[in-house]
């Protein structure tokens, strides 16, 4: 054989083991975000688990404070129901929601010194804020997949080996305008 010929075969394999290791690159880095974005789902189930318990502990002390209620309630609803759906978008605004809710609830307990010192409710406080901060870590961790994947099917050269193989763009787990606001509670 020509050595031509060698260079051709030798060309040939590394541009085979490129698209192998490009498309594995991919593969992993995707696999990763659906890892991250199970982590952030176990948080919010956990997080729901817990909410029936500080509903009902609530509502012995403050029964007037229905509406504030129900909204953790129909926002613990969304994000189950988007949860089963994998949708990214609506499970961060159901999330959103909650948290809103969940800040509300801890602002109204200031009003009920009985319930502000009841166990239950320090020990479900406690451990809501420590779900709270999991799922603050669990969404930076998704946020940290989900950018290192959507870069690699958009930079060069690897956004080739991605358009034939038809991997897509993932959504980013992200805070709505109305988390970044202040919670106001009034009486």
């Amino acid at each position: 054989m020509a050595i031509g010929t060698y260079i051709a075969i030798g060309v040939g394999v590394i541009i085979v083991l490129w698209v192998f290791m490009t498309y594995n690159s991919l593969v992993g880095l995707r696999n990763n975000a659906k890892k991250a974005f199970s982590g952030i789902d176990v948080q919010l189930k956990r997080r729901s688990d817990l909410i029936p318990n500080l509903i009902n502990t609530v509502k012995g002390y403050a029964t007037h404070e229905k509406e504030l209620l129900e909204k953790v309630t129909l926002a613990r609803t969304s994000i189950m129901n988007a949860s089963a759906q994998g949708d990214v978008k609506g499970m961060a605004q159901g999330e959103n929601m909650l948290s809103g809710a969940l800040k509300s609830v801890f602002a109204v307990a200031e009003s009920y010194p009985d319930l502000k010192a009841n166990e239950n409710f320090l020990n479900l406080q406690e451990q809501l804020e420590e779900t709270e901060d999991q799922i603050a870590a669990s969404r930076r961790i998704y946020n940290e997949n989900v950018t290192d994947f959507n870069n690699k099917i958009q930079m060069a050269p690897s956004n080739i080996i991605a358009g034939i193989f038809g991997f897509k763009e993932q959504e980013l787990f992200e805070a709505q305008e109305s988390e970044r606001a202040n919670v106001e509670v009034k009486f």
